[in-house]
């Protein structure tokens, strides 16, 4: 590689002669940049508004959703009792009423066992789980363990090994002897056990059940009792393994925690949760709007434009989401049939109105932004809710449908903008080679110059010698 070095025969400042003329040289690889940059800055306006168009798409969509408008709110009248509602279409308002007559409970076995020495003689154990009361023998799981270990830690190891549903735990007393506990791993009958093979406990001390396995049990309307004498019960009882109910009432997740009767919970409509939505719609076309001002700005008196100030189809957005509320509520026709004719269709129009977006407590501003009023929503719903959800899903399709064609539109301009942005670097990357070519060359041409300059002036030196000895 040829180095550069200032003239030491000519004087000349080769470097800085050699940088001025890279400057000339670089001057259209600096426009392919300058103008790479603006694309850039285009393609991030671009993102920034398009964010907000999809934000005010997903927003649409949870107003639009079935499970938005069968959204519940529940409630209990005991603090033991908790009410928990889940979010999805299988819902039901209403009430009921029950007693808690059981809460569900795992088994606890206990055993004394020596402290040292073995709790069992013969090699296996034979663990069967499973409702003991039901005689089906396809509702037990019985399994026999091999056990190297006879002691009552290795008993407890080989257990816990097998990872069967029951855990074992060797307490340390302090005294002559110590404790086995043998847990069941879960609640409810199902995970009930026995255990055959500890036939070497301390002084023959039997197993003790010290918790029975139970199930969690409500009973509704007095259960399976006949307090009529009619030969019917009066009502009905549903069981659960956990204190948790998913299967009372729709939608509605009930946790027990102790013993009780007369308990009540109930379940209605969250409107206020349907509130929320419209709430989170008007909040995000806000925001778009704010967003796609501030991007196509332009401030006359200092002459100064936004990125996308001169972009018609961006800033049209603003009137389509403004002209959407101002000219009431208009969604596509169910009956009317877009693959057809409108002449083979007669009488059935396009499109269906639904009168002003106010009766849902949506409105206009004196600037140009979106309102919301929850009260005068939930007046209108506690009014008439069947019609409100029929209109109010259909508000929520005619904003996402928006939504999703600006934002597809700007997604394509995004990828055009991004190809060209792609294309300008690669031209500015072939430009590095040629300029880093182009500077070698320099260097090389002015480094030639002082050797020839310093040849002519050793040859001077030498004449001038030659002349001044005659």
């Amino acid at each position: 590689m040829s180095s550069s070095v200032d003239g030491l025969v000519s004087g000349l400042q080769t470097t800085s002669m050699i940088q001025s003329l890279m400057q000339v040289e670089a001057a259209p690889q600096n426009r392919l940049k300058t103008k790479a940059n603006t694309a850039q800055k285009t393609v991030d306006a671009y993102q920034s508004v398009n964010s907000k168009m999809t934000a005010l798409k997903t927003a649409a969509d949870a107003v639009g959703q079935l499970s938005t408008w069968r959204g519940i709110k529940a409630t209990s009248s005991s603090s033991s009792v908790t009410a928990t509602a889940v979010t999805g279409t299988n819902t039901a308002t209403g009430t009921t009423v029950f007693d808690v007559k059981s809460l569900a409970k795992g088994q606890i076995t206990t055993a004394k066992v020596p402290t040292s020495g073995d709790i069992m003689s013969g090699g296996s154990l034979t663990i069967d789980l499973g409702p003991l009361d039901d005689a089906d023998p396809a509702k037990h799981k019985s399994t026999t363990l091999t056990v190297t270990d006879k002691s009552a830690k290795g008993v407890a190891d080989a257990i816990n090994a097998a990872n069967l549903g029951v855990k074992a735990t060797l307490i340390t007393t302090g005294g002559s002897d110590n404790i086995l506990q043998l847990s069941g791993a879960k609640t409810g009958t199902a995970q009930a056990f026995t255990i055959d093979g500890l036939d070497q406990l301390s002084n023959g001390a039997p197993l003790t059940n010290v918790a029975t396995a139970t199930d969690a049990r409500l009973e509704i309307g007095g259960g399976n009792a006949d307090a009529n004498n009619d030969g019917f019960a009066d009502g009905y009882v549903i069981t659960s393994n956990t204190n948790t109910f998913t299967n009372l009432m729709p939608g509605v997740t009930l946790t027990v925690s102790k013993l009780e009767d007369g308990v009540t919970v109930g379940a209605t409509a969250d409107v206020d949760g349907i509130a929320d939505k419209f709430q989170a719609l008007v909040d995000a076309a806000n925001d778009a709007l704010s967003e796609i001002g501030k991007q196509t700005a332009y401030d006359p008196a200092t002459k100064k434009a936004s990125t996308l100030t001169g972009d018609f189809a961006v800033r049209n957005m603003s009137q389509k989401i403004l002209s959407t509320i101002s000219q009431g509520i208009i969604y596509p026709n169910p009956d009317y049939d877009t693959k057809k004719k409108p002449e083979d269709q007669p009488g059935v129009k396009p499109t269906l109105s639904a009168g002003s977006y106010a009766q849902f407590g949506i409105g206009l501003d004196k600037y140009g932004k979106l309102t919301f009023d929850a009260e005068k929503f939930k007046a209108s719903y506690a009014e008439d809710p069947v019609k409100i959800q029929k209109i109010g899903t259909e508000i929520g399709g005619v904003f996402e449908t928006m939504g999703d064609a600006e934002s597809t539109n700007l997604k394509s301009t995004i990828t055009g903008r991004k190809s060209e942005i792609d294309n300008l670097n690669a031209q500015i990357s072939n430009w590095d080679v040629r300029l880093a070519a182009k500077k070698l060359a320099l260097q090389k041409t002015y480094s030639d110059l002082e050797t020839s300059l310093g040849k002519l002036k050793n040859q001077s030196n030498w004449l001038a010698g030659q002349l001044s000895g005659l």
